[in-house]
């Protein structure tokens, strides 16, 4: 059995987060276009709480990524393992992350996802060696969140 989770990250852009993350951690966005469409067409779902982001229809403020792996339900687009769901706040963030994702490179290979991760949109903070201990790097995702690479 999958332990299903989902881990919510506020955020300013969810559509964009999530784009984001999906890319950084080789995971799919979930579509939900044809759930939308069946709330929308039932009169359950108002067209004001629906957005458009690269041809898909989303709930407006929400956007998943998922475990390409993992099941998910195909009227929804929901994973039923591992995801991000990302949820638009009004308040920017301030200060630093409680939880933060660590991403794993390939031995020997600490640069090159750095780099990969920049060509997404990440930006570098601070190199950590700690020598036998390890040795990482702080990046923070477009908006900010702090996370790391080892």
């Amino acid at each position: 059995m999958t332990l299903g989770w989902k881990l919510v990250i506020d955020s300013g852009n969810a559509p964009v987060l999530a784009d984001f993350w999906a890319e950084a951690l080789g995971y799919v966005v979930e579509d939900p276009s044809a759930l939308i469409e069946q709330l929308l067409a039932a009169g359950r779902l108002p067209e004001q709480a629906v957005t458009e982001h690269n041809g898909r229809k989303l709930f407006r403020g929400y956007a998943g990524v998922r475990h390409p792996d993992d099941p998910f339900d195909e009227n929804s687009g929901v994973g039923h393992g591992r995801r991000l769901l990302f949820q638009d706040v009004p308040e920017p963030k301030s200060g630093k992350n409680r939880l933060h994702i660590d991403v794993h490179a390939e031995p020997g290979e600490l640069e090159k996802q750095v780099a990969r991760l920049e060509q997404l949109g990440a930006t570098r903070v601070n190199e950590v060696d700690r020598g036998p201990v390890g040795h990482w790097w702080v990046l923070r995702d477009p908006e900010g969140n702090e996370f790391c690479v080892a």
